[in-house]
């Protein structure tokens, strides 16, 4: 049970889950993982019907919870943690910019005349956190807490701008009456939040109707998550050491960690190994992410993190030197979880089969980036005083 307790542990089920995942697409399990993935789960309430295959519904169902954490976080930081400190936000927050705009520019070189694979241009955009930390915790009592600081910023600000490019980017169809069901929900939302309402029941019952308005709705169902998350009081106003959000955030953690996200990369990073060849790992989708993630992410975060330090917009943190900063932007091209959701969100209703591309080239560069990151941090950590 110590296990569990470890920083490393999330990342590492993860790990464990991805593999497991590959064996099963490359052994004689093959049949029983596609009919698993494929078992049609369906709810019928009189005229409501959600009926998906079961990889859907870990999709579009488990990672809500998991956005509905990242919204906590979220909002924590920005009320009472280091994001609330303007003077913290400038450093990862340019780093953050440079990280999704770099690698996604990169894909577009690589499959600038291939019109079905641009739609994958924000795969090399996101970061792993969960991965990205737990390499860190290989190193050690040697990381300063500011590194640490700054690598969660930055994700954090990584998760804002996935957000963001899921809301307008990757939507399908658009439903104006789930819309509007979904915008009634807000009133009532806050209403409760202006109520000081702390009971967890009435947040999850209409949070539960407004992931279903917005499933329906066209916009991805996980956006609900990070909404609902917005309007969970920070503090009890009877009670103020009582906080809901932190509550939560703690109570859910445990199940992210070592549920829901093991249980997406288990469901998502079965790639079957048969036939590679030097073909397919030179496709222009698996290098241009690959590249993306392991190239574009330290140039983008390094280079704008060191031209916002070199202009006098913010500064290094306390305990980083520059080798550090690399290394960290390094270990920020592990893409996994967060790009394998954008990559299937990305490529499931294009009609051409890339989702084997888009799995080969995230797996691909974010283990030459956590390899980089940790050689360079492990030698630049000696040197930091």
């Amino acid at each position: 049970m110590q296990f569990f307790k470890t920083e490393s542990a999330g990342g590492i089920l993860l790990f464990l889950a991805a593999i497991l995942a590959i064996i099963c697409a490359n052994t004689a399990l093959v049949s029983y993982y596609e009919m698993l993935l494929s078992t049609p789960v369906e709810i019928r309430i009189g005229a409501l019907e959600i009926a998906k295959p079961l990889l859907l519904w870990i999709n579009d169902g488990l990672m809500a919870v998991f956005f509905f954490l990242v919204g906590l976080e979220l909002k924590r930081e920005l009320i009472e943690g280091e994001l609330s400190d303007k003077r913290n936000i400038i450093l990862p927050g340019v780093g953050a910019i440079g990280g999704m705009l770099v690698p996604a520019l990169v894909y577009v070189y690589f499959n600038a005349d291939n019109e079905a694979a641009l739609s994958g241009w924000a795969i090399p955009a996101a970061t792993d956190i969960a991965f990205a930390l737990g390499v860190l915790t290989l190193l050690g009592s040697r990381v300063p807490v500011a590194l640490k600081v700054f690598l969660t910023s930055l994700a954090i600000f990584d998760d804002i701008g996935a957000i963001l490019i899921i809301a307008f980017f990757y939507t399908s169809k658009i439903s104006i009456t789930a819309l509007i069901v979904v915008a009634l929900c807000i009133p009532v939302l806050t209403y409760l939040n202006k109520r000081n309402v702390v009971s967890y029941s009435p947040y999850i019952f209409i949070g539960i109707i407004m992931w279903i308005a917005t499933l329906k709705s066209g916009v991805h169902a996980t956006l609900a998550g990070v909404l609902l998350a917005m309007f969970i009081p920070m503090r009890s106003k009877e009670n103020p050491s009582f906080s809901p959000v932190k509550e939560l955030e703690h109570d859910l953690h445990s199940v992210v960690a070592f549920f829901v996200l093991p249980v997406f990369a288990f469901a998502n990073a079965g790639l079957n190994l048969t036939g590679v060849g030097v073909e397919q790992l030179l496709h222009p989708v698996p290098v241009g992410i690959a590249a993306g993630l392991f190239i574009g992410k330290q140039v983008g975060i390094f280079g704008l993190c060191w031209l916002a330090v070199k202009a006098g917009l913010a500064q290094l943190p306390k305990g980083m030197n520059w080798a550090s900063l690399y290394g960290t932007a390094a270990l920020c091209g592990i893409g996994f979880t967060m790009s394998l959701f954008i990559g299937s969100l990305a490529f499931e209703e294009t009609g051409v089969d890339l989702l084997f591309d888009e799995r080969l080239g995230i797996i691909v560069g974010s283990i030459l980036s956590g390899v980089v990151g940790y050689l360079v941090l492990n030698k630049s950590l000696k040197k930091v005083p």
